[in-house]
Parts: C-alpha cells; sequence; structure tokens
C-alpha cells in the first residue's frame, strides 16, 4: 500500500496550491479530485466564476510557478476601485497611491486552478488521482484513506480542500458555525459598449450590492475588439429567481433600469446564480486532517475575497511547515493561531458593510454616506485599510 506524507483531497484552486506547494518542499504529495479542470481555448466564453486576486495571492502563485502560466492565458489587472451609495459621497481607491502597477487581476476561478495544474508535472513526488473521490478516512497515528472507486492510500495528513460542504470536514468530526444571508447572488457576463476597463465599483442598494468587475476584451466575429464585464446583484432569492427566469433582453432590460449610469449600455452574454450562507469550522484541525479555504470558511463574496482568504491559508500553512521534517499537531496549531482572526475579521467586515447598507433607515443612510466621504479623505487609514484588502 502507499504511504503519503501528504494526501489532498479536493484539487481546486486553493487544493492545487497546497499540493504544489507541500510538493516543493520535497514531500511525498498525492491529490484527489473528481473532475479536471477544462483545457483553455481563446475562443472560449468567459466562465462566470471569477476571483479578484489581490497583491499577495499573485506573489504566492508567482512562487508556485503557476502566475506565468495562468498569465499567458487570460488576466484582466484593474487599478481603481470605487464604492458608493449615493453618487456625491464615494470612496476611491488606485493603485497609484501604494505605487503599485495596479491594484489586482480579475481571473476565471477555472483558469487559476488550470494554471496549478500545469505545474504538476514539474514534481515526480506530486500523485495525482482523477477522477476520484473520497469513500472514507480510518484515524490512526497515520490515517488509511479509502476512495470511491476502492483504491487506499496511508497519509500523515489529510487536507481538506473540498470545499463548503467538505467530506473531510464531516468525516474528522469538525462542527461549523454556519447561517444563511437570506440573500441570492446573481453572476452575469455582459459585453460593454465602453472598452476594457480597469476599474471595479461596487454600488449599496437597499435590497442588496450592484458591483460590476472588468473583464479581458473579445474580438467578435467582424475582428472588432470588444469590452466585456461581470455584473454581480445581490437580492432576494424571489427576486434572483425571477431574474434568473427571464430571457436576455427582458434581463438588460432590468439590469440598465438598476445597474448605475457607470454601467454604459450592455448585451447579456450568460448568468447563474447562487444562495449566500456564511460558514466557519469550530477547529481548523483534528485527527491528523487539516482545513484550508472554503472547507474552512465561507465568506460573503462582496469584494470576491474567498480565494483571496485561501491562498493565506495555504501560504501560512507552507510557511509553518518549511524546514520541518516532522508533521506535528502543535505545527497545526500555529497554522490556526495565525488564520482564524484574520478569517474572522474578513467574515465579520463582509458582514458589517452587508448588514450596514441593506436597509433603508433614513438616519442610518445619513450615517453611511458620511461615513464613506469621510472614509475619501482619511489618507493614511485609507491606504492602511487598501494595504489589509490586498495582503500587504
Amino acid at each position: 500500500m502507499n504511504k503519503y506524507d501528504i494526501a489532498v483531497i479536493g484539487g481546486g484552486m486553493v487544493g492545487a496550491a497546497v499540493a504544489v506547494g507541500f510538493a516543493k518542499q520535497g514531500r511525498s504529495v498525492v491529490l484527489v479530485e473528481g473532475t479536471k479542470p477544462k483545457v483553455f481555448d481563446a475562443a472560449q466564453a468567459m466562465d462566470i466564476r471569477v476571483s479578484a486576486i489581490s497583491h499577495q495571492s499573485v506573489e504566492l502563485l508567482d512562487s508556485l510557478g503557476a502566475w506565468s502560466e495562468i498569465k499567458s492565458m487570460r488576466v484582466c489587472p484593474y487599478r481603481r476601485l470605487e464604492t458608493w451609495e449615493h453618487p456625491e459621497c464615494r470612496t476611491r481607491f488606485h493603485s497609484d497611491e501604494l505605487s503599485l502597477d495596479q491594484l489586482g487581476y480579475i481571473v476565471e476561478n477555472r483558469l487559476i486552478q488550470l494554471g496549478l495544474w500545469q505545474v504538476f508535472s514539474q514534481y515526480e513526488n506530486l500523485t495525482v488521482m482523477c477522477p476520484e473521490r473520497l469513500k472514507a478516512i480510518e484515524f490512526a497515528d497515520v490515517n488509511l484513506v479509502t476512495l470511491e472507486s476502492g483504491e487506499q492510500f496511508e497519509a500523515n495528513w489529510v487536507i481538506g480542500a473540498d470545499g463548503a460542504n467538505s467530506k473531510v470536514r464531516q468525516l474528522s468530526g469538525i462542527g461549523v458555525t454556519a447561517w444563511d444571508y437570506r440573500q441570492h447572488c446573481m453572476l452575469i457576463n455582459v459585453k460593454t459598449e465602453l472598452p476594457q476597463q480597469d476599474i471595479t465599483w461596487q454600488q449599496f442598494t437597499p435590497s442588496g450590492p450592484r458591483s460590476f468587475l472588468p473583464l479581458c476584451s473579445l474580438s467578435n466575429d467582424d475582428g472588432q475588439v470588444v469590452g466585456q464585464g461581470s455584473l454581480v446583484w445581490y437580492d432576494s432569492p424571489k427576486r434572483i429567481k425571477q431574474l434568473c427566469a427571464m430571457g436576455k433582453p427582458q434581463l438588460r432590460e432590468e439590469i440598465l433600469r438598476h445597474f448605475p449610469a457607470e454601467l454604459g449600455d450592455i448585451e447579456v452574454l450568460q448568468f447563474g446564480s447562487f444562495p449566500l450562507t456564511r460558514r466557519h469550522a469550530q477547529s481548523y484541525s483534528s485527527k491528523n486532517c487539516v482545513l484550508v479555504g472554503d472547507s474552512a470558511h465561507t465568506i460573503n463574496p462582496l469584494a470576491g475575497q474567498g480565494v483571496n482568504l485561501g491562498f493565506k491559508d495555504v501560504d501560512v500553512l507552507l510557511s509553518v511547515t518549511e524546514h520541518q521534517e516532522k508533521l506535528e499537531d502543535t505545527l497545526l496549531a500555529k497554522y490556526e493561531r495565525a488564520r482564524r482572526p484574520d478569517n474572522l475579521l474578513m467574515q465579520t467586515g463582509m458582514d458589517f458593510f452587508y448588514k450596514g447598507f441593506s436597509n433603508d433607515l433614513g438616519p442610518l443612510k445619513f450615517v453611511r454616506n458620511a461615513a464613506l466621504k469621510l472614509a475619501e479623505n482619511s489618507g493614511p487609514i485609507k491606504a492602511q485599510v487598501l494595504k489589509y484588502a490586498l495582503g500587504m
């Protein structure tokens, strides 16, 4: 029977990153994943699932040898970020304030995953089992892992990178604190009349935020370059269900009616939706199993920060195990002490924005807009907030 130092369950963005990181440390790694990411073709339509990749996440991906792979496919840099409720009370951030070329990149989740998968072949000590799924774990000093195919192997540590409904978390008996936001989120990819933009913006409304993320331009059949964007619409489950049932022309009319004028004219390309839930694991490790990314915490996707938090988990887990020959519980405790407060802070911050802006009470509205206006002129504080959001 094969024995590995590390078994990573889940080969998405965070799972693939942690697998490459441990392989780079020279450890024997096996990665278990149900589906291979689809090969990239420049003619493919943009996926609706995208992330705003921070400065720190780019540094991690670069250190793992994946950023050059991702960048060679398609990424959209953004230099400016704006947020407002009333048009006259805006908070604006610009990369020039921190002497950066850009604040970050908007990238399709699948391409981040694919870029990491392309690095796998560089490591003989990294085994990929795909398509495969976890069935059971027999807990001992060295865990015995059984897959649905009947295949078995031993692993010193099992890393749960298998998402919000993590089977690793469930099998290892780690509980979660969770609640629903009573809102759904709709993602809509659109063609824009404006060329490729370098700004991402968010307008708060009583029924939920409306956001715009710039995407790479595309060439249409006539060879003309057309701008694209990703729209994010938060609203009640009933309203989102109603919007998803519309045809593209009707949905376009609704978007133009409810999104700010900054958007300009659009054509709807594709869309999808999902419910919003907040979860936080009550512990990040148990019985030689470790949770990273969405297995450990999910966040309101208000600022596209979910994957950045997952990559911070990976960064810390790799740094506490670097140059450590033996994988011990003390290292896992160190990992949790470093990551839990930060994840909790980001979750709470997103909730503060979400709850603070999701109502139409007059006095509160005044305070909110005054706060955004004040934030715009807060100088060093504004720069610190931006640095934290970028992971600097």
